[in-house]
C-alpha cells in the first residue's frame, strides 16, 4: 500500500506541474505511465490497429489540452485519460455509424512458450475473453476497467458516469452472467 500512496503522490505532483507550470516533461512522464494501459483500454473496444492508435494519440493530446487549458480540479490523471478515450471511442463509432464491436483478440499478450501449462493457461484465457466479449457492453466495460485495468470502483464509476454503488452491482450482475455462460 506505501507504493500506492507514493505513486498517487508523484502522479499529483506531476499534475500540478503539468497544470501550472504546462510542463511537458512531467506530461511525457504521464504518457509514458499511462500510454500502454490507454492504448489496450481502447483496442479492446476498436478491433482495428491502426484506428486505436489514432485514439490513443489524440486522447493524450485532448487530455494535455484540457490540462493546460482553464484551471479545472482534476481528482485522478488516470480517470481523465480513461474518460476522455472512452469518450473518444464513443464519438469514433458514432462517426462511423456502426453498433460497437469490441475485439479483445489483442487485449492481452502472453509471453509465447513452447511447455504444455503455458499452452493451457493462453487456452483459459481466451476462453474467458470469449466469454466477456459475449456481456453486453456496459457490462464488459465494468470488468476491463476494474479486473483487466486494475482500477479502483471509484476510477471506474468516475469513467462510466455511475454511482460506486452502481458499479458494484453493474460488476456483481457481470461476474454472474459470466459463470452462466461459462457453464454453457
Amino acid at each position: 500500500m506505501k507504493g500506492h500512496t507514493k505513486h498517487m503522490w508523484d502522479e499529483k505532483k506531476l499534475l500540478y506541474r503539468v497544470q501550472v507550470h504546462k510542463d511537458a516533461d512531467a506530461y511525457a512522464t504521464i504518457y509514458d505511465l499511462y500510454i500502454e494501459k490507454i492504448y489496450r483500454f481502447v483496442l479492446f473496444k476498436i478491433s482495428n490497429t491502426q484506428e486505436a492508435e489514432d485514439i490513443t494519440s489524440d486522447t493524450f493530446l485532448k487530455t494535455w489540452q484540457y490540462l493546460t487549458g482553464k484551471k479545472r480540479t482534476v481528482k485522478s490523471i488516470s480517470g481523465l485519460l480513461y474518460k476522455i478515450a472512452r469518450n473518444a471511442v464513443i464519438d469514433a463509432y458514432r462517426n462511423k455509424g456502426k453498433n460497437e464491436t469490441y475485439s479483445i483478440e489483442h487485449a492481452h499478450a502472453l509471453p509465447c512458450k513452447a511447455n504444455q501449462d503455458a499452452i493451457e493457461v493462453k487456452q483459459e484465457v481466451d476462453a474467458l475473453l470469449i466469454s466477456i466479449k459475449r456481456l453486453k457492453q456496459e457490462y464488459q466495460e465494468a470488468v476491463l476497467l476494474r479486473y483487466i485495468e486494475q482500477l479502483s470502483i471509484a476510477e471506474v464509476a468516475e469513467i462510466i458516469g455511475k454511482s460506486n454503488a452502481s458499479v458494484r452491482v453493474l460488476l456483481h450482475r457481470a461476474i454472474k452472467k459470466l459463470q452462466s455462460i461459462h457453464e454453457e
